[in-house]
């Protein structure tokens, strides 16, 4: 009896000590021939409750998107397009402020091939992706498809699945069923993109189609086509039902054109597109181009050939008449809601899905509502204000945002390619030069090429003028640190700086602080390795105990454990005197050295990159695969917590009471 008690402690103990290796993702294959030489492979993952695995439609600059990976590819098989997802879900993500698309419960895709080598038996792919739930895995699995050798459509294989944690889920098939569940995630601050995404989609493109309607291109119109309504019609109801009818076509001209948008590209590949360099580099050329014309040095024009075409067929009469003037106003009117257009289709597009047609419905109806509003009720004729140069001035103020918008995308660039060009003091000199120059305009004090002669100004335009001047002087104390939470998803973050707190701050300048040999400053300034044996020599000399830190480039939480706890006075005061940081990114996609590469004794995996290194030290050494991971130690290793050796997703309370408990057994 004893016998078999001690065998079902030690079983018990043997699972305990497994249980944070965690494989939240079940995958099977299969391959099907679509033809003599075509074939789909496709992937089904059945992911945990509560777990998420992001799509490679993840926008850069947020988590890690889905990697696939053909091994063999190269003179043996094309890609026929890019894999294609089964359901997914986007939600805007208020840490890395990216909206982001991710798989829950299920996750399917498929991608087609063609052979061009007829003798290939086997089809090898990688699967790299991120799975997060209160902590985050990045896993790596490799899969082997046999060819079918027979002609059936409908021949299955099952896929080898042989499971590389790179970095993070072990082969052995021992540790996998020692799997247990951990703590319920936190996702609380993921808002679902179906609503919040496509009403602000929605509601900034009414603004726009509102701001479109106050320029000389459109403004003058409205008085001008409902006259034509209201006189030409046989009665008043059939004037309304005539001025109804175009606002509608206006709205149908435009939704086509979002349809046509969707259609054309996909919204995946916008998706996609909207975070490519060379398109933030594309775009933000683009939006110079439209300022320039917006402020006066040009107008961009569609051909008047085109305008006559279609004004003449107007002349029709009946509904075929009346759609012809919707699409005589979208023509004549493009110089001035042509860049309008063409910036809401970019934003829409970084949303996926519907947006664009969401946008341009918003636009629309914000351009048609007056021309069937003043049909109806045509008294209100009297109220409109009479065109004149306050006109230009909205066209010259949309010039104006068109040019500080054109710098957020030139920012994404940059960011994407860590040029360091475009830090974020300079982007915050950048804008307030923009809206300065604004705010001087408003006031009467510059003027451009098509302004009317000022005399004096309006009271809106001076209420106008002192918001912009007050959102100028807001943006100041942004060059020295301050957060500037109102426009936070438009500078870079502060990290991304000449100094993370920003020029003109003595306790934050770099020369002020000699750094030891291999440290950088980290999150609040905080004194950080991200190299074990440099950060280790280094505790040797100070003699002060270690904290490690498991992260990720693209973890959420350890971001909001940096930003909730660790910025916590009792907290920081600790990280930055009592221990020495070493923080180990196990997504570091940097390739170790030849000689430093090696195979994995606990996972088997080939160990080519610097996050496989961590990711394998993490999972032999603290048996769990999930970041943010937190491990206090002596300088020989040993952990310092005996009854908590490891922490992770936490508050702050708790954290405290960790990192003094393992601090004060070290100075024992």
């Amino acid at each position: 009896m004893r016998k078999i008690i001690f065998l079902l402690v030690a079983f018990l103990a043997f699972a305990q000590g497994n249980s944070q290796i965690l494989d939240p993702v079940k995958w099977t294959t299969k391959i099907e021939k679509k033809s003599e030489s075509n074939y789909i492979l496709t992937f089904e993952g059945v992911i945990e409750n509560e777990w998420h695995m992001y799509s490679q439609f993840t926008p850069d600059g947020g988590p890690l998107p889905l990697e696939i990976i053909f091994k063999n590819q190269k003179g043996n098989f094309n890609l026929v397009g890019k894999a294609k997802e089964g359901k997914t879900t986007t939600a805007y993500n208020d840490v890395f402020e990216v909206n982001e698309t991710f798989f829950v419960k299920n996750a399917q895709i498929r991608q087609e091939i063609v052979l061009i080598n007829t003798k290939i038996s086997k089809i090898e792919v990688a699967l790299n992706y991120q799975v997060c739930k209160q902590s985050c895995i990045n896993q790596e699995k490799n899969f082997t498809f046999t060819i079918p050798s027979t002609t059936k459509n409908d021949i299955e294989t099952i896929a080898t699945d042989t499971a590389k944690i790179s970095p993070t889920v072990s082969k052995s098939e021992e540790i996998k069923d020692a799997v247990v569940q951990v703590s319920k995630g936190n996702v609380a601050s993921l808002k679902p993109a179906s609503q919040r995404g496509l009403w602000s989609i929605f509601f900034i493109a009414f603004l726009s189609g509102f701001a479109a309607l106050l320029t000389p291109c459109v403004f003058p119109m409205i008085p001008m086509t409902v006259s034509f309504f209201t006189k030409q019609s046989k009665s008043k109801a059939k004037g309304i039902e005539n001025a109804i009818i175009y606002g509608v076509a206006i709205i149908s001209i435009y939704v086509i054109l979002g349809l046509l948008v969707t259609w054309i590209f996909g919204a995946d590949a916008l998706n996609a597109l909207s975070t490519n360099v060379w398109f933030n580099i594309i775009f933000f050329v683009l939006l110079i181009v439209f300022a320039a014309s917006f402020l006066g040095a040009f107008e961009i024009m569609l051909p008047n050939s085109w305008a006559n075409k279609v004004d003449s067929q107007a002349d029709r009469g009946g509904i075929i008449g009346i759609l012809f003037m919707a699409l005589a106003l979208a023509i004549v009117s493009f110089s001035c809601t042509g860049p309008i257009v063409g910036t809401l289709l970019v934003e829409a597009a970084s949303k996926g899905g519907i947006a664009p047609i969401i946008g341009m419905f918003g636009f629309s109806l914000a351009l048609a509502l007056p021309f069937m509003l003043f049909a109806m009720f045509p008294g209100w004729m009297h109220s409109l204000p009479k065109s004149g140069g306050w006109l230009n001035t909205v066209k010259v103020f949309l010039g104006f945002l068109e040019l500080a918008l054109a710098f957020k995308f030139l920012s994404n660039a940059d960011l994407v390619l860590q040029l360091h060009l475009l830090e974020r003091e300079v982007f915050l000199a950048i804008w307030i030069a923009i809206f300065g120059t604004l705010a001087l305009y408003l006031f009467g004090k510059i003027s451009l090429p098509h302004d009317s002669p000022l005399t004096h100004i309006s009271v809106g335009r001076l209420s106008l003028g002192l918001l912009v001047l007050t959102f100028t002087i807001y943006m100041i104390p942004g060059l020295w640190g301050a957060p500037l939470k109102l426009i936070n998803a438009f500078p870079p973050p502060m990290e991304y700086s000449e100094s993370p707190l920003g020029f003109g701050s003595s306790g934050n300048n770099a020369s002020a602080t000699v750094l030891p040999e291999g440290a950088k400053l980290g999150p609040h300034q905080i004194v950080v390795f991200d190299d074990y044996e440099k950060g280790l020599a280094y505790a040797k000399t100070v003699n002060k105990p270690i904290m490690l830190d498991f992260t990720g480039f693209a973890c959420v939480n350890c971001r909001k454990m940096e930003n909730n706890v660790w910025s916590d006075e009792r907290v920081l005061s600790i990280l930055k005197n009592d221990i020495v940081l070493i923080s180990l990114y196990v997504d570091d996609k940097r390739d170790l050295p030849k000689n430093e590469q090696f195979i994995s004794k606990t996972t088997g995996s080939e160990i080519e990159t610097i996050g496989d290194k961590w990711a394998d030290f993490m999972i032999s050494k603290y048996k769990t695969n999930t970041q943010p991971l937190y491990v206090l130690t002596d300088l020989s290793g040993n952990s310092l917590n005996e009854t908590t050796p490891t922490i992770s997703y936490t508050n702050v309370q708790e954290y405290e009471i960790w990192l003094k408990t393992g601090i004060s057994k070290f100075n024992k």
